[in-house]
């Protein structure tokens, strides 16, 4: 069948944009080429031995050697107290008291029965004396005279009784008064006036004046390290001398609440910081100074699951690959390196977390600028003029420096001349 020439150039226009259509398919089908992954500059470090710097410090709290709790040794409703928290108390000096009518009011009971013991026993006393001459006389038999003075030996010990009645009675009634022991600083208030308290409950807390300790505490992976004796260096939060101790006391068992072992130094040869100040001990036991170890800055270390891990440089192939360390402690801003490298491997410094196993990388060198050339650099092409006479160019205070005649110019003169 013929075609019209009218249906020709659309024929040839419908070709044209299937052509196209199936050019734009095919390139939408094709993959993309893969980009190259770049190879990055990396900084090296070699791995080597070196003296750790740094020590363990605690930070502790001055502390009297003894503190006590001081209480009522009668119960009672507290009517006054006189202490007050940082009071500086001697001994014998009123602290608190208590309502004490109970305790006057047995007194007085007590030496009311005192007083009639003492009755009865100078009457016993006088009957056997009655009976005493009667007896001298025979008049009585030996037998009441012994009656008389079974009853004068009663009489003597129930005034006893009461007189020792009496006397404990007296002591209850001035147990109501608590009165430091000894001289101290007072540390602490456990109750206030108003308060109904038992025998023996704390009031108020002393710490006696004298030798006083640092306490700290340590972990328990620690403490067997700590012996007692062992030097400890005790320096002051607030700065001043450097102290010396030694280890006092260490307890045999954790703290319930924090699972930590208390540690007591005494101070030498210097005068104590104030009670409740804050201080910091480093013990000698503990030290790490001048220990060989392998350190690495924190910049080349990397989180690998749950293990730490380092990029170790193949020189042979141009490589990085992972290894796996094990971080003993912290020396300043450098990690310890206990197992995993040995001295002589080479591991990637910085940039860590955009490498990847068996990346190739090339070794960052420092490009060092070049030294500007100074003027000084400059005089040996200079030659000095020296000032002549009537040469107005050349007077002046010193001689006229002018630039030499470049080799250059020169040259290209002569060629023109030529």
């Amino acid at each position: 069948m013929r075609t019209s020439s009218a249906s020709r150039p659309f024929q040839r226009h419908s070709r044209h944009l299937l052509v196209l259509a199936t050019a734009t398919l095919l390139a939408a089908c094709s993959r993309p080429a893969p980009t190259e992954e770049p190879v990055r500059s990396v900084k090296l470090l070699t791995v080597g031995v070196g003296a750790l710097q740094s020590n363990l410090e605690y930070s502790a709290e001055v502390r009297a050697r003894v503190e006590s709790r001081l209480g009522f040794r009668v119960a009672g409703k507290i009517v006054q107290r006189q202490a007050e928290l940082g009071q500086r108390v001697k001994a014998g000096q009123v602290l608190a008291q208590l309502d004490p009518k109970d305790y006057q009011l047995a007194a007085d009971a007590a030496r009311a029965q005192l007083a009639a013991a003492t009755t009865q026993r100078d009457l016993a006393a006088a009957d056997f004396k009655r009976y005493q001459a009667l007896k001298d006389q025979n008049f009585i038999s030996g037998a009441e005279l012994e009656r008389r003075d079974a009853t004068l030996k009663g009489a003597q010990a129930t005034l006893d009784q009461a007189r020792a009645q009496l006397s404990s009675q007296g002591n209850q009634a001035a147990y109501t008064t608590l009165v430091a022991d000894v001289s101290g600083v007072v540390t602490g208030i456990d109750a206030e006036p108003g308060q109904v308290v038992a025998a023996g409950t704390p009031v108020v807390r002393i710490a006696q004046d004298g030798p006083r300790d640092v306490v700290f505490a340590v972990p328990e992976d620690k403490v067997a390290q700590i012996e007692q004796g062992s030097e400890v260096a005790v320096r002051g939060w607030a700065g001043g001398e450097p102290m010396a101790g030694r280890v006092r006391e260490v307890a045999a068992s954790a703290d319930p609440a924090t699972r930590t072992y208390q540690v007591k130094v005494a101070i030498e040869g210097a005068q104590a910081p104030a009670l409740g100040s804050t201080v910091y001990v480093t013990p000698k036991a503990l030290s790490h100074v001048g220990m060989a170890a392998i350190k690495l800055p924190t910049s080349a270390l990397r989180q690998q699951g749950q293990a730490t891990a380092v990029w170790v440089y193949d020189a042979a192939s141009g490589t990085v690959k992972s290894q796996v360390v094990q971080i003993a402690t912290a020396d300043g801003n450098e990690a310890v390196v206990a197992a995993g490298l040995t001295p002589g491997m080479q591991v990637v410094a910085t940039g860590v977390h955009v490498l990847s196993p068996g990346q190739k990388v090339t070794i960052y060198q420092q490009k060092v600028a070049q030294a500007p050339v100074s003027k000084a650099q400059t005089a040996p092409n200079s030659v000095v003029v020296p000032a002549l006479p009537g040469n107005p160019a050349t007077t002046g205070a010193g001689p006229a420096i002018a630039p030499a005649a470049s080799a250059a110019p020169a040259a290209a003169t002569a060629s023109a001349a030529h």
